[in-house]
């Protein structure tokens, strides 16, 4: 027993040797490649089974003979455990490589494809992290796109809409600056409403700039969406009645919510004057409330006659207008963009699809707590 302990004692004391001497070069060597660090690996473990034998010859365990036995079976061990380490490293290294170029290629604003061919599971996991990352980021750069898209074009009609209306202005005031204006009272009056139009609009890009900047507050409190759609339907009668739009609100229950009464009216104001102008004469908005399992779900059903599958997802970025001119009424297309913004903000959603002779809106709102 004794004999056995001073054995293991020697084998150890010469494999911590050589363990320590191999530490300390891969420290020297930790920016060298895999390669390099296999062998290193390697070679520790033989000279380690070495050393700890050449420990025990030294304390005269061994016979010369059987010294050299040993000796040459460590020799063989090592030569195919270096073999075997540097086709492992080579084959690792490879891969690597080949990672990297891949991950080059990313970052030069490409798609990340994994490398073809087998790789180690920590490889193939960095792999795996890579191609979902660079599938984020090509749908980031598809909507920076599309909001760099939108905003050029809201640029475009918002400098049409104000050069219009500014356009008016000034002829009518050169006109009643000169004393050539057959009916001044009238100038005034068409002044007046068109300093309206251009309040409404800077009205709206601020709102739109609260919104995007996430500097929307919003006063929450309980109340009826009864009361919230007779008051929104009540806004916009006169304007129906104007383009000859029949309102309908009959499928509202009287469902509590908790949200900006503010807010919310807009959103429903929006919604409401959308469908009316796009509306032909004799048509008729219809407006519901009820609720469903995600919530409380209020549309507004206009007959525009349908819009374009290929412009549906657009509906809701800022300045879209479809196919209708750039002139008045069409606005400058951020109603529905603020629609969308203050939605979220209630932690809602709003979606629009096409239904026979037109298309419903749907704003779908969190249910308040019984």
């Amino acid at each position: 027993m004794r004999d056995a302990l001073l054995i293991a004692l020697f084998a150890f004391l010469g494999a911590a040797a050589a363990g320590l001497i191999g530490a300390w070069v891969l420290l020297m060597i930790r920016r060298r490649s895999l390669v390099t660090h296999l062998a290193v690996v390697a070679g520790v473990a033989v000279t380690a089974m070495l050393a700890g034998t050449l420990a025990v010859a030294q304390a005269m365990f061994l016979s010369g003979h059987d010294l050299r036995v040993v000796t040459t079976v460590v020799a063989m061990a090592a030569v195919v455990s270096l073999a075997t380490a540097l086709l492992l490293g080579r084959w690792v290294a490879a891969r690597g490589r080949a990672l990297a170029l891949a991950a080059r290629s990313f970052g030069d604003g490409g798609d990340f494809t994994s490398p073809d061919g087998p790789a180690a599971a920590e490889l193939a996991a960095v792999s795996r992290e890579l191609e979902a990352t660079s599938a984020r980021l090509a749908e980031s750069r598809e909507r920076e796109r599309a909001l760099e898209s939108s905003r050029r074009e809201l640029v475009a009609w918002i400098s049409h809409d104000l050069r219009t209306p500014l356009a008016g202005l000034r002829a009518m005031s050169e006109a009643l600056e000169d004393g050539v204006a057959a009916d001044p009272a009238r100038y005034l009056r068409q002044m007046r409403t068109e300093v309206e139009r251009l309040n409404d609009m800077v009205g709206d890009l601020f709102e739109l700039s609260r919104i995007h900047a996430g500097a929307l507050t919003l006063s929450v409190s309980r109340m009826s969406l009864y009361d919230l759609v007779g008051d929104a339907l009540s806004g916009a009668d006169a304007l129906a009645r104007e383009h000859g739009v029949r309102l309908v609100g009959d499928c509202i229950e009287p469902v509590p919510v908790e949200v900006d009464g503010k807010e919310m009216s807009r959103v429903l104001g929006n919604l409401l004057v959308n469908a009316i102008r796009r509306t032909p004469a004799d048509g008729t908005v219809a407006v519901a409330a009820q609720r469903s399992a995600d919530g409380v779900v209020v549309s507004v059903t206009d007959g525009c006659g349908g819009i374009p599958e290929e412009d549906l997802s657009r509906v809701f970025d800022t300045g879209w207008r479809g196919t209708h001119a750039r002139t008045p009424p069409a606005g400058a297309g951020l109603g529905l963009a603020i629609v969308r913004g203050i939605v979220e903000a209630h932690q809602g959603r709003a979606g629009v699809r096409n239904i026979p002779g037109g298309c419903r809106f749907e704003v779908t709102l969190p249910a308040a707590p019984s």
